[in-house]
């Protein structure tokens, strides 16, 4: 679908399904600018119709999701940007990952700095990497948001299967279109999620989606993470 006021030809459809899949998770990427105009009801349903068709554990479907948009979204963005720029302490129901360390903080500073140098962010310049850092916050101006849950009755395998629902909910959007990134950042300020948003503390936040017609001619959306190969990845044993 293309976004409105786009002239571009549609592209030859792919020839067999694997490519179709293939395509739309090679041009998937973590949307970091948006334009202010908001997507359409029924487009952003579509995206949910399809994500509803995750597998889960026994078809439990754990999963809610609270969409937000329009003055409730911007009263939550000036909340949570101003709670995390007074470095406020982090509030959460599912505890972020204490240390990363090896091959795993490599790839997390890879990311960070390609993020930063696509920005002209020079590295040591600590003011204009913690600017750009709390960009997560006021959710890089997405027009719209979508917070997973799940309850917390049912434990941490319903949280993986929320994961499934996250990559669903975002090859969905990509097929249609639209950009979005999923962000752990914000589930980490759930005191004023909860202040603002009508979720119990009987449903665990699990992680934010920001999402919206990407502005793919701002440098932040100009990088792309790499990927390991396979061999990195994968064990086979056959014998």
């Amino acid at each position: 679908m293309n976004q409105p006021g786009s002239t571009a030809a549609p592209k030859a459809a792919p020839t067999s399904d694997f490519e179709v899949v293939l395509r739309l998770m090679q041009a998937r990427h973590s949307c970091r600018a948006y334009k202010p105009d908001p997507l359409p009801r029924d487009l952003i349903e579509a995206i949910l119709t399809a994500a509803q068709r995750t597998p889960s554990d026994c078809n439990a479907q754990p999963w809610q999701v609270t969409v937000v948009g329009g003055a409730a979204l911007e009263r939550l963005r000036e909340a949570m940007y101003e709670r995390a720029a007074a470095d406020a302490p982090p509030s959460y129901d599912i505890a972020p990952i204490a240390r990363y360390s090896g091959v795993h903080q490599e790839r997390r500073r890879a990311c960070g700095w390609g993020l930063y140098s696509s920005v002209g962010i020079e590295r040591g310049d600590r003011a204009a990497s913690r600017e750009q850092a709390l960009e997560n916050f006021r959710f890089f101006d997405a027009p719209h948001l979508a917070f997973v849950t799940t309850s917390a009755s049912l434990g941490m395998r319903a949280a993986i299967d929320c994961g499934g629902y996250v990559m669903s909910f975002l090859l969905a959007a990509q097929a249609l279109g639209v950009s979005a990134v999923p962000q752990a950042a914000i589930a980490y300020r759930t005191d004023v999620i909860r202040a603002h948003l009508p979720i119990p503390e009987s449903e665990l936040v699990v992680c934010g989606i920001s999402f919206g017609w990407g502005d793919h001619a701002h440098p932040a959306n100009g990088f792309r993470t790499a990927r390991a190969p396979i061999e990195e990845a994968a064990t086979f044993i056959e014998d």
